[in-house]
Formats: C-alpha cells, sequence, structure tokens
C-alpha cells in the first residue's frame, strides 16, 4: 500500500477561501534513530526507511546529542518537507540508552524501532518485524547468533570476541534468554516499553539488555536473523571504556538496581585507581626513595588524575568536560577529594607498620577515601546545569 493511501482527505476550505494541508494519518510504526555526528549517513538511511516501508504508515524521530558535525540541521531540513521526520535535539545529555528512551516516550505509535543511523543494520527487515508484532510478539530482536545471522564485516575480530563474551555474562548473571542481547536493533510494543521505562537507566549503550531483564521474562520475544553491516561513513562511538559501562550496567542489573549505573561506574573506575594507586606508590617507594607518607600522598594524587580522565571519558559522558572546562574540573575533583586523601593518608599511616605490608597499607587507605569522593564530585566537580 501506498503511503498516500495513510492520507486523508484535504479539510475543507474555511469561508476566508484559505486552504488546509492534508493531515497524515497516525503513524503505526516510530523509528527510534539515537545520533551523533551522523550528519552524513542521516540523509541515506531516511531514504532507505522511505524504501523499504512503502506498506506501513510510519515515521522517524531523530534523536541527537547536540552533534558537533550539524547533525540536527540536516535532520531537520529534510523534516521540513516530510512530515515523518521528526527531530530532538538533546543539550547537556549524552548517551544511547538515554537517547533511545526518549525517542520511545515522545512516540504515540504503537510500535517502536531502536535502530543505528550508521546504516549497519538491516532496515529491510523492518517489515517483517512489524508482522511479528502483529501476530502477537511483545518484542522483535534483530539477531547476529540466530541461524541465518552473522556479525559480517561489521566488526572486528576482537569487538567480536568482546561481544561474545559479554553476551555469556548477560545469559549467566541475569539469566537473559536471547541469542543476541548486545543487539542494538529490535521493535517492541510501545505500551511494553513505556511500562518498563521507570526502570531502565538513561545511561549505558545496552538498551535491549536493560529492557529485557527489566521485564524479567514477561515479554513474549521473536529473534529474526541479520548480518551486520559496515559503517558507511564516520567512526564508531564503541570504544575500549565502554566494556566498563556494560560490567556496571550488568551489576547494576545484578543486584536489582540497589545502587545507579553512574555509581557502580565510578565504583569501577575507583577500582582502576586503586591499581594506579599501588603502582605509583610502589614506583615512589622504591624507585624514587620517598618517605612513606609523601610516596602515599604522591600516589593519591596520580590515582586521582586517572580517576578523573576516566570518570570524564565514562562515568559522566552525559557532563563530559572539555578544554578549560576540563582543567578546572580537575582542580576541582582534587579539592573535593582532599578530606579523602586525609583520611586515606592517615589510615594507612596507622596500618603501615614495616615496609612488607605497604600494599596493605596503600589499599586500605585508598579505600577509605573512595566514599567521599563519589558523593563530593557528583555535587560539584561534574554538577548538572
Amino acid at each position: 500500500m501506498d503511503q498516500a493511501a495513510h492520507t486523508k482527505a484535504p479539510l475543507k476550505a474555511p469561508a476566508d477561501d484559505s486552504i488546509a494541508a492534508p493531515v497524515l494519518a497516525p503513524a503505526d510504526l516510530s523509528v527510534i534513530l539515537p545520533t551523533f555526528n551522523e550528519a552524513e549517513n542521516v540523509p541515506v538511511v531516511l531514504d532507505r526507511l522511505s524504501d523499504t516501508l512503502r506498506g506501513v504508515a510510519w515515521e522517524a524521530i531523530i534523536v541527537d546529542d547536540n552533534s558537533p558535525d550539524g547533525t540536527t540541521a540536516v535532520a531537520r531540513k529534510i523534516a521540513e518537507t516530510d512530515p515523518r521526520v521528526r527531530v530532538i535535539r538533546r543539550v547537556g545529555r549524552r548517551g544511547l540508552s538515554g537517547a533511545c528512551i526518549e525517542g520511545i516516550l515522545a512516540s504515540s505509535a504503537p510500535f517502536v524501532a531502536v535502530m543505528d543511523a550508521d546504516l549497519q543494520h538491516d532496515e529491510t527487515l523492518l517489515p517483517r518485524m512489524v508482522m511479528e508484532l502483529r501476530a502477537g510478539a511483545d518484542l522483535v530482536v534483530a539477531s547476529r547468533k540466530v541461524d541465518g545471522g552473522s556479525s559480517g564485516t561489521g566488526l572486528s575480530g576482537i569487538r567480536e570476541w568482546g561481544s561474545n563474551i559479554a553476551n555469556g555474562l548477560a545469559k549467566k548473571l541475569l539469566n537473559v534468554n536471547l541469542s543476541d542481547p548486545m543487539s542494538g536493533f529490535f521493535m517492541i510494543r510501545r505500551e511494553k516499553a513505556e511500562a518498563l521505562a521507570p526502570k531502565l537507566s538513561a545511561q549505558g549503550f545496552k538498551i535491549l539488555l536493560d529492557i529485557v531483564s527489566s521485564a524479567a521474562g514477561s515479554l513474549k520475544i521473536k529473534e529474526l536473523p541479520f548480518t551486520f553491516r559496515e559503517r558507511l561513513h564516520g567512526e564508531s562511538k564503541l570504544d575500549t571504556l565502554v566494556t566498563l559501562d556494560y560490567f556496571g550496567l550488568l551489576m547494576a542489573k545484578y543486584f536489582g538496581n540497589i545502587v545507579s549505573v553512574r555509581f557502580l561506574m565510578f565504583g569501577l573506575v575507583g577500582a582502576s585507581g586503586l591499581l594506579v594507586h599501588l603502582l605509583a606508590l610502589r614506583a615512589f617507594l622504591f624507585v624514587g626513595n620517598f618517605e612513606f607518607n609523601l610516596a602515599q600522598t604522591a600516589a593519591s594524587f596520580v590515582a586521582m588524575t586517572s580517576n578523573f580522565l576516566l570518570n570524564n571519558q565514562l562515568t559522566y559522558r552525559d557532563r563530559r568536560l572539555r578544554g578549560l572546562d576540563a582543567l578546572i574540573g580537575l582542580l576541582t575533583f582534587y579539592a573535593v577529594c582532599s578530606v579523602g586523601v586525609l583520611a586515606n593518608v592517615g589510615v594507612a599511616n596507622l596500618i603501615y607498620l614495616e615496609p612488607s605490608y605497604w600494599w596493605f597499607a596503600g589499599a586500605a587507605g585508598a579505600i577509605m577515601g573512595a566514599v567521599w569522593n563519589y558523593a563530593a564530585s557528583a555535587a560539584l566537580t561534574w554538577r548538572k546545569i
């Protein structure tokens, strides 16, 4: 059925002879396209959606994280002539999961699909996904792991290996019964997504895993095979730091959302900082021949610097500080953590009785300083403006 069949007849001309524009029928499907620096890909993906969804009343909701490459402007230019295209520009907020949630909640269509705008997801699968939802499924997942599916050349060998490990952990820790919980391409009944929205984390990249684990087995799921394609333009947003983000989501869900994903991210970064602290302490003690109190203090600032950089890139990526703001943020981070450093050094000095226990003393001091750091840095260094 052609898209024109989904339009209503023009409204009757009012008495002043002005002409009202035709009104499009409500969309049956909203395709959520989270974007960041996808200006070149947006026109292509919208053209492909128009071609493949000829029999469906659809709309595209582009949720852009204030891309510096002008993605929002490109999308709005298209929306000026195509009423099926809607644009949400997010300022001061970052992250794929949060963008997907905002897009879903902005939809009124009975079905919502989430897919990347980088052309690595096969849009020709969308009509079949709609059919599966109409047949009774609650969630349809495009899977690389079922028969007929493949990672193709879209994933490097290392990334595919990491994806397989992540899939295995999700299944074991969260009892997620999916062949490919790491997939970012799926379609769901909107009312199901709305009901789960309060349980979902706006942080991170794995919205599907969050949805399925939060649903706790209440969704009727259908998996369809697809082949992951190569990116056409731009660069992948998935860096090695996303691994920590993923583990944070796993732990948050495993412990029943008792603590936030952000807090767990901060804790994982802090754990890496503990290793940095111990390595620096050893260097200051045995290479630099520093007195212990001085070595412990110096190691604390090395670890704080490492923690700031990682937290800025990962834990607070939606509030990431850049340029002069990053330098000011680092100095603020030093300042708010100074109380923690005092506790750190004081406790470590009490425990440090002989050189052979340097590691235990250093670790105890570092842990004691961690509690203050999270609350203070959240309130002052990465405060939400």
